[in-house]
């Protein structure tokens, strides 16, 4: 799967890419960005190559046994047959599954999201040769596109706060990690950093309208088709944020908190409307109900306990009920953005997430001396783009934490959610004046 030639084209896309990034990156006037830009690229292809490795001789998986292989014989099979070019355009239903390369993999092709990441894998093979480290590549690229506008989203907001969110954003190990190899993670952390930015374009700057409501509309599809729980999270938070930045127009204080109050159960009622679409990308059952499903994905990863030393337990019974959902929440939340804890990291990959974990969970136990729980708490109240950074993570925290019951998982399932909520931290502080940032650039509010 790695060759000698594997490496000549890996090398040649490197140099492609690079003078791509370079065309784009001296549009920038502010070399704080130029700088950023380039070390971000950098670091994602030497992550790319990281994951390559990684995922051929340590730790192999849906990259080498499901996606790369069943893209890269679909991609054969265009050249031996021309007419096996509809497959790129037909959905995952339409698929003759006698096709497949592997037989074990009979029954993935049912989902359009497996579908949709090989399909992106048939096409790239056709300016790639097919070969495996070039693709990856693709992938890791096309999430620093979007990585990258989320990046300039904060920065444009806190420029003081360039580093801690290049930290957050573009150096996270995990995040960067696990967005740079042929996974559905690279194309939905993308997707979201494009939706982010053209959002914030459209509803926020009021510019480019056309341009980015296109994007928003390509980003939305992929997120769609691909992990439409991260939309359904990210959207009603988001709207939120937006409404807030305007509602301080509305001098008076009871109209704010109606306005803000009934935002929040439009949001609810909205977030339960389309939880029954949630459902098949957290496990599916869709007609058992939210509860129902996460019941079922829980079971599902009790049954594998025996094969599987990466899972793990809530310690709180579920029983299916909306009542019980609500008990195990917290434990769910700390689980996604706290763990794997130290000693319950039994493979080189949860264990660089456990330390991750640790830092984040140290950080927060710091914002919380520092600034009190009652600072902290205004300050996330009180600050619109705090209070949807954070609850877009916890939300996200909570459904992500009750599905996966499994490490290995978790820490590629969570990554969408982890730099919002490292960002909500350093801004807690930001707004606080805790941090020591060097003067000159006023105070975004």
């Amino acid at each position: 799967m790695m060759n000698f030639f594997d490496f000549i084209v890996f090398i040649i896309y490197i140099f492609i890419f690079n003078f791509i990034f370079n065309l784009s990156r001296n549009k920038y006037t502010d070399p704080l960005l130029r700088k950023y830009h380039k070390t971000g690229f950098w670091i994602k292809v030497f992550s790319c190559f990281a994951y390559c490795v990684f995922v051929v001789f340590i730790s192999p998986g849906d990259t080498t046994g499901l996606y790369y292989p069943e893209g890269y014989n679909i991609f054969k099979l265009i050249l031996s047959d021309e007419s096996h070019i509809k497959i790129l355009t037909q959905p995952a239903q339409n698929f003759d599954q006698s096709l497949l390369y592997n037989l074990a993999n009979l029954g993935y092709f049912n989902e359009e999201s497996n579908f949709m990441v090989t399909k992106m894998v048939a096409f790239l093979s056709f300016f790639t040769f097919g070969k495996f480290m070039a693709i990856n590549l693709f992938f890791s690229m096309i999430s620093y596109t979007g990585v990258w506008r989320l990046y300039l989203f904060f920065y444009e907001q806190f420029p003081k706060l360039h580093k801690q969110l290049a930290i957050a954003i573009l150096f996270l190990p995990t995040f960067v990690f696990w967005s740079s190899g042929i996974l559905k993670d690279p194309i939905c952390t993308g997707a979201l950093g494009w939706l982010t930015y053209s959002l914030y374009y459209i509803f926020i700057l009021k510019k480019k309208i056309l341009k980015y409501s296109i994007a928003a509309i390509i980003a939305s599809y992929a997120l769609v088709i691909l992990k439409v729980y991260i939309i359904v999270s990210y959207v009603p938070f988001f709207a939120l944020f937006v409404i807030l930045q305007n509602v301080n127009l509305v001098k008076s204080r009871f109209m704010r908190a109606l306005i803000i109050l009934g935002f929040f159960v439009a949001s609810i009622f909205s977030f339960l409307r389309v939880a029954s679409t949630m459902q098949q990308a957290l496990g599916g059952f869709a007609s058992q109900g939210l509860t129902k499903s996460i019941k079922n994905y829980q079971e599902n990863y009790e049954f594998q306990a025996s094969a599987t030393e990466s899972n793990f337990s809530l310690g709180v019974e579920f029983d299916g009920s909306l009542n019980s959902l609500v008990r195990m929440a917290p434990a769910a939340i700390v689980a996604t953005l706290f763990r794997p804890y130290l000693w319950e990291s039994k493979k080189l990959s949860t264990l660089f997430s456990s330390f991750e974990s640790l830092a984040f969970m140290l950080l927060t136990i710091f914002v919380l001396i520092k600034v009190g729980v009652k600072n902290t708490f205004y300050t996330i109240l009180s600050k619109p783009i705090i209070l949807y950074s954070l609850m877009f993570s916890i939300v996200f925290a909570l459904f992500v934490g009750a599905t996966t019951l499994n490490f290995g998982t978790l820490v590629r399932y969570k990554i969408p959610a982890i730099p919002f909520y490292l960002i909500s931290l350093f801004l807690i502080l930001y707004f606080n004046n805790k941090l020591k940032i060097k003067p000159g650039v006023s105070q975004a509010v």
